[in-house]
């Protein structure tokens, strides 16, 4: 017999009011990630960095995210989550002021990196103050699933603002809108959201922290490298890091009260849901990495008509994220997930359809279709990882969870990124009669194919950005049905663990 006691207590309004206060930073986080495209044409005019710096602009983010997401989830558990969450939104929200004001390529990468760091303190608490705000299944996915729909809210959002912002004020501003916003939080906060940490942390395990950290950095930065060709440092660097995380695993095991508890790896739900997440992360953007490019330099339209044009995708990831925990009442996640993965998979095969002179409504189609399987699919698994571990462990899932995106959206970039670049550059045939320091600058990025052919007189200017966009179309071609395989893969996998899975063989509550 199920007594009072038993029952999960549902959310109150209060609850549901912190929920919309732990939707700030992961807005913004999201906001941050899509907007610094658009500024980098002017930050390039503005501070003149190398094409060296330009990367790191870009990539000091979420390597230092990525790097340190587990270490502050643990910490979170230990010192309090929310105490954590307003720290981190302090010092974000100052850095964001820096990197807003900065003079050098130097400084920008700097604060990138700081913002990163300040970053990782932000989303594996909001997940984890999410876990133990919301007792109730069904009130808890419903919570989750308006908690990711911030991250597309803020993707959707990113390209529209920061093209307004651009098209008005200088490039810092696209940093500046950061402060006044987490001062909400920092009032809201305290008045709405309950501390919450692990009752019986442990000690906390500096060593542990430091090699978790020199893991993701070094496997990071080999990925990286190896995007750059630089085959040497790439493999050095990726040696390193995995030895180091074999001892940081096996320190891990060893320890009483480990700062990872690999147990939770033991479970193949919480397993397959992270890497299937991952999975999903890479090919949606490996999606984006020439989405905004293709939209802009193939198809002609501005950075703001390019934002507009990706909303309808961003907007189904979001409806769909909600319509999942709907879903999840009247189907088992055995076949809700694995469809979402297909849906998605869909999108991707309608996206290797593109060419240099494609309508524009069979990519919004493409994105839209790949939105709403990855908005159904990621909604579902993030709430299994959260429900297979206990409450007091949920820190360090959401840092797992949240370190699986951050790295999906490197590998996303560096594999996927690097395909493009390979297919655009092999295939593109360069006009006779354009000198060989043209023709190499033409080749680096459609980017600078279109710089190139605004000097050559015409026809050949023409013709060279003619055939520039012929062979970007085709690489896009090539980078979504590669995401093809990597949906379908990850669907699969899905399928096989569900169904073996006997706490979700049915209809979940």
């Amino acid at each position: 017999m199920t007594t009072a006691s038993t029952i999960p207590a549902k959310a109150t309004t209060r609850q549901w009011a912190a929920l919309a206060a732990l939707m700030i930073p992961v807005l913004l986080v999201s906001i941050d990630n899509t907007v610094l495209s658009f500024a980098l044409p002017e930050i390039s005019r503005s501070l003149h960095p190398t094409g060296t710096q330009l990367l790191w602009i870009v990539d000091a983010y979420p390597l230092i995210l990525a790097g340190l997401l587990v270490a502050m989830g643990s910490l979170g558990d230990r010192v309090g989550r929310r105490k954590l969450l307003l720290i981190g939104a302090i010092g974000f929200g100052a850095v964001s002021l820096y990197a807003a004001f900065s003079t050098t390529p130097e400084h920008l990468i700097t604060a990138r990196a700081l913002q990163g760091l300040f970053g990782a303190t932000l989303m594996p608490s909001t997940l984890a103050l999410l876990r133990n705000i919301f007792l109730d299944d069904v009130q808890r996915r419903l919570a989750i699933a308006i908690w990711a729909s911030g991250f597309s809210a803020g993707a959707a959002l990113g390209p529209i603002v920061g093209g307004w912002l651009l098209e008005h004020y200088w490039w810092g501003s696209v940093f500046l809108i950061n402060a006044p916003v987490l001062a909400v939080l920092l009032i809201a906060a305290p008045l709405l959201i309950p501390e919450s940490r692990d009752p019986q942390p442990g000690a906390l395990d500096i060593t542990s922290m430091v090699a978790s950290v020199a893991t993701m950095f070094t496997i990071v930065y080999g990925i990286k490298a190896a995007a750059t060709g630089d085959a040497l440092v790439a493999i050095t660097a990726i040696l390193t890091g995995s030895a180091i995380g074999w001892w940081f695993v096996r320190r891990q095991n060893r320890l009483t009260s480990p700062m990872l508890d690999m147990a939770l790896f033991r479970n193949r739900l919480f397993s397959a849901s992270v890497l299937t997440n991952l999975m999903a992360v890479v090919a949606m953007t490996g999606m984006l990495f020439y989405v905004a490019q293709y939209v802009q330099l193939v198809l002609g339209y501005s950075p703001f008509q390019s934002g507009l044009i990706l909303l309808p995708g961003l907007v189904a990831t979001v409806i769909a994220g909600l319509v999942a925990v709907r879903l999840s009442l009247h189907f088992p996640l055995r076949v809700l997930i694995p469809t979402g993965l297909a849906l998605s998979a869909s999108g991707f095969a309608v996206a290797t359809q593109l060419g240099a002179n494609t309508s524009v409504w069979l990519l919004i189609a493409a994105f839209a279709l790949v939105g709403l399987g990855l908005g159904l699919a990621e909604t579902l698994t993030n709430d299994a990882i959260l429900g297979s571990v206990p409450p007091h462990k949920a820190g360090a899932a959401s840092g797992i969870s949240e370190t699986a995106y951050e790295l999906g959206a490197l590998l996303g970039t560096a594999i996927l990124g690097s395909i493009l670049t390979a297919v655009y550059r092999t295939q593109f045939v360069i006009p006779p009669g354009v000198s060989d320091t043209d023709a190499e600058a033409a080749r680096q990025t459609l980017g600078g194919a279109v710089d190139t052919a605004a000097t050559l007189p015409d026809p050949l200017g023409t013709e060279l950005l003619t055939h520039a966009k012929e062979a970007f179309a085709l690489g896009a071609d090539t980078t979504s049905f590669v995401g093809l395989l990597i949906t379908a893969t990850a669907a699969t996998m899905m399928a096989i663990v569900l169904r073996t899975h006997k706490g979700l063989a049915g209809t979940p509550h």
